[in-house]
C-alpha cells in the first residue's frame, strides 16, 4: 500500500514538472532573427542593383570633392609663397613659368592675368574673372552629380515600391491571405527599395550643399590672394612687353586678302 502511494505521489511530481516546464517553454520569447545585408539586399528585389551603383558614385564624388576643395588642393601654401616672392622681385616671366607648371588653381588664376599684363590692367582683370569662373564651374559641375545622386535614388526607390506593390496585390488577388510568406516578402520589397534610396539620397545632399559652401570660401580665398598680388602691379612697364608665351592670333589687317577672296 505505501509503495502504490509512493509511487503515485512520485509519478504525480513528475507530470507537474512537465507541465511546468512545458508552460515555461511556452512563455519563452521566440528567438529573433536579424536580417544581415545580404538579405536586405535580396529582399529589396531589383532595383537594390542601380541603387548600389549610386551609392558607390555618391562616395566616390563626396571623397573626390574633399580632397580637391581643400586649401591643400586650391591655394598650397608654397605656391602663394613662392609666387608673392617672384612678385616681390618684379619676375613676371618667372612668376608665369611657375604658375603655368604648378597646377593649383590659384596658380592658374595667376597664370591668366600674368599673361595678359602686356594688354592692360582691363584686359588682365577680364583673364583673372574668367579663369575663375572656370574654375568655379568646373568644381561646381563635378559637386552637381551629387544632387542627381540625391534626385534619382528616391526615384528609383519609388519605382521598387511601386513593383513591389503590384507584387504583394498580385499575390492577394491568387491566394489571398491564405499564403503569408509570400505577401511578407512583396511588402518586405516595398518597405527595403523606399528605406534604401532614402538613406542614399539624404547624405548625397547634405555633401553637395557642404561642397558648395567649400567651393565659395576656396573661390574667395583665391580672389583675395590674387587680388593682392596684382594690387600695385606696374602695367606701364610691361605694356607691350611679351611676358608669357601664350599665343597671340590676332595680327594687322590685310585688307589686299580679304579683297582677293571676295573677287
Amino acid at each position: 500500500m505505501k509503495m502504490n502511494l509512493r509511487s503515485a505521489l512520485l509519478s504525480t511530481a513528475l507530470l507537474g514538472l512537465l507541465t511546468l516546464t512545458g508552460s515555461a517553454q511556452e512563455a519563452a520569447p521566440a528567438a529573433v532573427h536579424h536580417k544581415t545585408l545580404a538579405d536586405l539586399f535580396i529582399e529589396g528585389g531589383w532595383v537594390m542593383y542601380p541603387i548600389t551603383l549610386c551609392s558607390v558614385a555618391m562616395m566616390w564624388f563626396m571623397v573626390d570633392g574633399f580632397i580637391k576643395t581643400s586649401a591643400g588642393k586650391m591655394y598650397p601654401a608654397e605656391h602663394v609663397t613662392q609666387l608673392r616672392e617672384l612678385f616681390k622681385k618684379g619676375d613676371y616671366v618667372g612668376a608665369y613659368a611657375f604658375a603655368k607648371t604648378a597646377g593649383s588653381p590659384v596658380a592658374d588664376v595667376v597664370r591668366a592675368g600674368v599673361a595678359f599684363t602686356p594688354d592692360g590692367k582691363t584686359m588682365t582683370e577680364e583673364a583673372i574673372l574668367s579663369e575663375i569662373v572656370r574654375i568655379q564651374g568646373e568644381l561646381k559641375g563635378r559637386s552637381s552629380y551629387l544632387s542627381v545622386i540625391g534626385v534619382c535614388t528616391p526615384m528609383i526607390g519609388l519605382t521598387g515600391t511601386v513593383t513591389g506593390m503590384m507584387s504583394a496585390f498580385e499575390t492577394l488577388g491568387t491566394s489571398g491571405v491564405g499564403d503569408p510568406s509570400k505577401l511578407s516578402g512583396a511588402i518586405g520589397e516595398v518597405l527595403v527599395a523606399t528605406a534604401s534610396g532614402l538613406f542614399i539620397a539624404i547624405p548625397a545632399f547634405i555633401a553637395y550643399y557642404l561642397l558648395a559652401n567649400r567651393i565659395n570660401k576656396g573661390i574667395h580665398d583665391i580672389t583675395e590672394i590674387v587680388t593682392g598680388l596684382f594690387r600695385a602691379f606696374p602695367y606701364e612697364e610691361v605694356e607691350g612687353r611679351k611676358v608669357g608665351d601664350e599665343e597671340i592670333y590676332a595680327a594687322k589687317p590685310d585688307w589686299s586678302a580679304s579683297s582677293n577672296v571676295q573677287g
